[in-house]
């Protein structure tokens, strides 16, 4: 029978690894977050990263969209308000 921990193995090594520094007190927290949320700081960190690059694509996907658009100046924008009574 293999332990929990050699299954545990074989999926890590299917993880890159990569060494991320934390000052002290943020390192205290994510430890307290971990034990309290039953996860590993590993797990959070990983979720973390996963929300940003959402984001990031998300951002993209956006510029995409808008890309067709015309693009307008600082000073075309402003004139353009003062024209429609908005300044």
């Amino acid at each position: 029978m293999t332990s929990r921990r050699q299954n545990g193995t074989k999926k890590i090594h299917k993880l890159k690894r990569a060494t991320i520094y934390f000052p002290p007190e943020v390192h205290q927290a994510l430890r307290l977050r971990a034990a309290v949320t039953d996860s590993s700081i590993s797990q959070m960190v990983i979720a973390a990263v996963r929300a940003a690059l959402t984001d990031d694509a998300e951002d993209l996907d956006a510029f995409v969209l808008h890309e067709e658009e015309k693009d307008i100046t600082f000073e075309s924008f402003i004139c353009g308000l003062r024209r429609r009574g908005r300044l």
